[in-house]
């Protein structure tokens, strides 16, 4: 290995420490409490050194809320090119995302919690170039197709993806914050919430 691939990757792995020691921070002290001298002061290096890589708190939120959303675009890209029924995809992406938010729950609170305006209102989020807004997009696509194969009834598919999305999002919400109830079996609690939702626009 070149000593520009060692230098390169321990910038890689440096900016991954810095990543994953900002989201326990920002769990901890939320987003008014958090600075970035804050975080140099826990990973013993200075703020400088943290400057370097990002300029400054709102940068590196936005970085670790670009992450999930990136794993989910990523999952997303998958499933719409499998040759399945756009119902069968829809399912699929649904119990994808639940699956994703219970499996990642200190990134979905820095997504949804820490700081819920990271991206704006809603038409700034849909005017600003982001992972998180492709991941929108790309759900939505899925869901119009249903519509256009005349499986779903005739509706606004902002208006299905946004119902989809507030329904499975109160599931991993109280399963992350409640996770003391005794819950039934997550599988069959996200299956029926999905199947449940998929009726009511299915058409007759």
């Amino acid at each position: 290995m070149s000593i520009k691939e060692k230098r390169d990757r321990h910038k890689e792995e440096f900016r991954r420490e810095i990543i994953d020691t900002a989201r326990e921070l920002f769990i901890e002290e939320g987003y008014e409490t958090f600075s970035m001298r804050k975080l140099a002061q826990k990973m013993g290096f200075s703020p400088t050194t943290i400057y370097l890589y990002f300029k400054d708190k709102d940068d590196l939120l936005f970085t670790i809320c670009e992450e999930l959303a990136e794993q989910c675009l990523l999952e997303l890209t998958e499933i719409r090119k499998q040759n399945l029924d756009p119902v069968k995809k829809l399912r699929k992406a649904l119990l994808f995302h639940i699956k994703t938010g219970l499996e990642n729950p200190d990134h979905y609170k820095v997504l949804f919690f820490v700081h819920p305006d990271i991206y704006g209102s809603q038409t700034e989020f849909m005017q600003r170039p982001s992972i998180a807004r492709d991941t929108h997009l790309a759900f939505k696509d899925i869901v119009k197709e249903c519509i256009d194969t005349n499986q779903f009834i005739k509706a606004d598919p902002e208006t299905i993806t946004e119902t989809f999305f507030v329904a499975t999002h109160g599931l991993i919400v109280m399963s992350i914050f409640k996770s003391n109830y005794p819950w039934i079996d997550r599988d069959i609690l996200a299956k029926t919430l999905v199947d449940s939702l998929i009726r009511a626009y299915r058409k007759q």
